[in-house]
């Protein structure tokens, strides 16, 4: 039988986990998951060994970020199993729809020249989840610290210029993007073979932007099969520590534009982030002195836009 490799990374979310597990029960492949998780405190471990044995548990002693614990998975099955094609990276807050994973499948069979495969995500009420996007250029930096309806147009927001693409609105038909989120991607083994696994200097965020700006460097296309269908609930464990993965967060995209773009864009790049950061400031005090946040949510934001406009 056909045999897929599943690598999955958590961090505090045990129940989400449970789900994502189940839901791959109904998968008529055969597949190999490995599930690593960054010594969570809420039994996830335990909950893995206890109700899911046939699924490999590494168990790390430290949050080890996504990339190099993405790694991890993908070096173990690839290990145990070194026959395999492709491997899907998974986040735990998902529920793999039916029949999702063998259209995934058999989208990179038909396409020898795709690298790699990404479904449609569905918000946990069944509406449409942005999941495919282009690059990151400095118009979608400014849009994304200025916001579309609130400073800029709001019609920009769904455009081309804020890396979307317009295809995903409706159809069903496949579609090339230039990178998936990360939330569920297929990856075909070969492609991995040439262009290395995901780069570890990103804790996290932007590691999967990263592996697929490498990929396609390397000739491989990317597509989205928007017939294969998951649901991700999204920021289910970054959301726990919000203030330190803001940081987080634009400390990656910094990395990606100075390893990509060079020197000059990641310096127009820190220059539009210091201008949204101090915007942010303003906003929060704003909203102090109107009594719509309290001290402490007063703080944690503070602290974070500081922590950016010094990176």
């Amino acid at each position: 039988m056909r045999s897929i490799g599943v690598a999955i990374v958590s961090f505090n979310t045990r129940d989400l986990l449970a789900a994502c597990l189940e839901s791959l029960q109904k998968c008529s492949l055969l597949l190999h998951i490995v599930v690593v998780d960054n010594a969570s405190a809420d039994g996830s471990a335990e909950l893995v060994r206890t109700c899911f044995p046939q699924v490999a548990l590494i168990e790390a002693e430290r949050n080890l970020g996504f990339a190099a614990a993405t790694n991890l998975a993908i070096g173990a099955l690839r290990r145990e199993h070194p026959t395999l094609e492709y491997v899907l990276l998974l986040n735990p807050d998902t529920v793999v729809l039916e029949g999702a994973i063998e259209t995934l499948v058999a989208f990179l069979d038909a396409h020898p020249r795709v690298g790699i495969v990404a479904p449609r995500l569905l918000n946990p009420d069944g509406t449409l989840q942005p999941a495919a996007f282009r690059f990151p250029t400095l118009m979608m930096t400014l849009l994304d610290l200025f916001p579309p309806g609130e400073v800029l147009p709001g019609r920009l927001y769904h455009s081309w210029w804020n890396g979307r693409y317009p295809q995903e609105q409706s159809g069903n038909a496949p579609f090339p993007i230039d990178h998936p989120l990360g939330a569920c991607m297929l990856v075909r083994c070969a492609a991995i073979d040439q262009v290395g696994l995901l780069d570890e200097g990103y804790f996290m965020y932007a590691e999967e932007v990263d592996w697929c700006y490498r990929v396609r460097r390397a000739g491989w296309a990317i597509w989205q099969a928007p017939a294969a269908r998951v649901v991700h609930v999204g920021g289910a464990a970054t959301g726990q520590f919000r203030a330190r993965m803001l940081v987080e967060l634009y400390a990656s995209r910094l990395r990606f534009f100075r390893k990509h773009y060079g020197d000059h864009a990641a310096r127009l790049h820190r220059a539009i982030i210091h201008a949204g950061m101090l915007r942010l400031m303003l906003c929060t005090w704003r909203d102090y002195a109107m009594r719509i946040i309290e001290r402490d949510e007063l703080r944690s934001r503070l602290w974070a836009y500081g922590r950016v406009l010094h990176l």
